[in-house]
């Protein structure tokens, strides 16, 4: 019954030392030692892509927005110079 009344907070808190030791341990004994490596090098290469991509995102929407800044930057400047003349 006590499991029950457990706040979601509670659930989703951060690991503590023992419970990454034992995490680590599992997963030596699954995938072994040799393979550890290269899990680490496929996620960091992963993680590269991700960045890449999300950099890539990044400017072209600044590319768009100083694009659509220029298109509309001589319609004003053309009404500021008729409305001085």
């Amino acid at each position: 019954m006590m499991v029950l009344n457990l706040h979601p907070q509670m659930l989703f808190g951060m690991p503590n030392a023992g419970e990454l030791v034992i995490t680590l341990l599992i997963v030596v004994v699954l995938f072994g030692g040799k393979k550890i490596p290269e899990l680490a090098k496929g996620l960091g290469q992963g993680i590269r892509e991700f960045n890449e991509a999300k950099d890539g995102i990044k400017t072209e929407i600044e590319s768009g927005m100083k694009e659509k800044e220029k298109i509309q930057a001589p319609k004003t400047s053309n009404s500021e110079s008729t409305n001085n003349a």
